[in-house]
C-alpha cells in the first residue's frame, strides 16, 4: 500500500477541515511548495492535492498554487476540488497534473464522466466518492464540499461506472476526516471484496504507524493522510514501506 500525502489548499494557503466542516479549520504556517519538497525528500512518488475553495463553491481559485505545485517537479501531482467540467479536467492536465480528481461530477454526472475516462484515460482520473454512514452503516454518498446529499450509496456510485475500465477510486469517510480517530478499516475492506478490480484509496482517520498496517490489510491499494504528518505524528524512519510502495 502507498502513502500518498495530502495537501488542503484554501486561499493559496495550507489548511485542513474537520469532518468536511469550513468552519471547523485549522491554518498550517507551511507554505505549499516547501510542503510538496518534504514529502519529496521523504520519498513520496505522489502528492495530493485538493483546492477548497473550488470543492465548496466551484471556483477553482487555487489554481495559480497548483500551477507552482506541478513545475517544481520530482512527485506527481493529483488534484481535485471544483473539477465538473472537461475543461477542467484539461486545464489540469495541461499544468502537468498527473492524475485528476473527480467528485460531485462523479456522482450528479455520470455518464459525462464516463466519456472523460473514455477521453483521458483510466491512469490520468480518480473518481472521489465521499461518503457518511446511515444508521445501518451502509456508505452514502455526499457532494459539493460535503455540503450536499449525494442520494445514492457508495456501491451505488461505483456500478454507475460498471465496463468504463475506471480504476482508481478514493473514498474518503467524512466523519473521521481530520479527527484522527484511526480509519473506518470495515469500509475498506468492504470496497476492496466488492470491487477488487479498483485501486482504492482510503482517506480519513489516520493517526499512527499502525492504522497504516491495518489499512494494507483490507487490500487498499493507498493511503491518504494529511492532519497526522502536518502534526508530525508519524515517524519519518517508519514511512518508507509505504512511501515508496509501487
Amino acid at each position: 500500500m502507498q502513502l500518498i500525502p495530502a495537501i488542503d489548499l484554501r486561499d493559496g494557503r495550507c489548511v485542513r477541515l474537520r469532518q468536511g466542516d469550513f468552519a471547523a479549520e485549522t491554518r498550517y504556517p507551511d507554505d505549499p511548495l516547501e510542503l510538496l519538497q518534504r514529502y519529496r525528500d521523504l520519498g513520496a512518488r505522489w502528492l495530493h492535492v485538493v483546492d477548497l475553495d473550488g470543492a465548496r463553491d466551484g471556483v477553482r481559485a487555487n489554481q495559480a498554487t497548483i500551477a507552482r505545485l506541478a513545475a517544481a517537479g520530482g512527485i506527481a501531482l493529483q488534484v481535485g476540488g471544483g473539477v465538473r467540467t472537461r475543461q477542467a479536467v484539461d486545464e489540469l492536465l495541461a499544468l502537468g497534473v498527473g492524475r485528476v480528481v473527480v467528485g460531485s461530477a462523479a456522482v450528479e454526472a455520470p455518464e459525462d464522466v464516463a466519456g472523460w475516462l473514455a477521453a483521458c484515460g483510466a491512469e490520468r482520473l480518480c473518481l472521489a466518492f465521499d461518503v457518511r454512514c446511515d444508521a445501518g452503516g451502509t456508505p452514502m454518498l455526499r457532494t459539493r464540499g460535503w455540503q450536499r446529499d449525494g442520494a445514492c450509496s457508495l456501491w451505488a456510485g461505483i456500478e454507475r461506472y460498471a465496463g468504463t475500465g475506471l480504476r482508481h477510486v478514493l473514498c474518503t469517510d467524512i466523519e473521521r476526516d481530520g479527527a484522527l480517530g484511526g480509519p473506518h478499516l470495515g469500509l475498506y475492506r468492504t470496497a476492496a471484496q466488492r470491487h477488487p478490480q479498483l485501486r482504492w484509496q482510503a482517506s480519513g482517520g489516520i493517526a499512527t504507524i499502525d492504522d497504516l498496517h491495518a489499512l494494507a490489510a483490507t487490500g487498499a491499494a493507498a493511503a491518504i493522510s494529511g492532519t497526522a504528518l502536518l502534526e508530525g505524528r508519524l515517524p519519518p524512519e517508519a514511512l518508507q514501506p509505504f512511501l515508496r510502495a509501487a
